[in-house]
């Protein structure tokens, strides 16, 4: 499957019209993104898609802002693979990312897409900081200068369909 190479021209990304999948619906999804700077560190991240930016959260628990700082440089991928139907989509980014001031709405945002909407539910860790309660809290904001997309989907040997 060929795979489609979209660029940031003039501080916004072309058209995906010709993507092979939906991508901003795929990006809604709460997936699990993989994050990597530029020191060769890869961790498991929850992101916002949202104004042609991921958005990741930082604070003292994480050396993300730090590494940031230091190298704004950034690869990630978002993807999936069901064995069973053999769907494997792929959305690949890379570009450069800063440190930005928290915004609980925008948390909120990302929260319930991994948590759902009733925040009674949340476990603790979860709840979005309140006021100066956000003091070391930040978020990584990365702009991809191009994203690789790509169906990688295939005919299932194993398991259902």
């Amino acid at each position: 499957m060929p795979t489609l190479k979209i660029k940031r021209q003039a501080d916004v990304l072309e058209p995906m019209t010709d993507a092979p999948f939906d991508v901003e619906e795929f990006l809604r999804q709460p997936l699990v993104a993989r994050v990597a700077t530029g020191k060769r560190i890869v961790r498991p991240v929850w992101f916002l898609w949202e104004d042609e930016a991921f958005w990741i959260f930082s604070g003292q628990w994480s050396r993300l802002a730090d590494r940031l700082r230091s190298d704004s440089a950034f690869e990630l991928v978002v993807d999936t693979c069901d064995i069973d139907t053999g769907r494997v989509l792929q959305v690949i980014a890379r570009g450069h990312g800063s440190v930005v001031e928290f915004d609980v709405e925008r948390a909120r945002r990302k929260l319930v897409r991994y948590l759902g909407p009733d925040e009674s539910r949340w476990d603790d860790r979860f709840k979005p900081p309140q006021g100066g309660a956000a003091k070391g809290v930040w978020w990584a904001k990365l702009i991809p200068h191009t994203l690789w997309i790509s169906d990688q989907s295939f005919k299932p040997s194993i398991g259902g369909s």
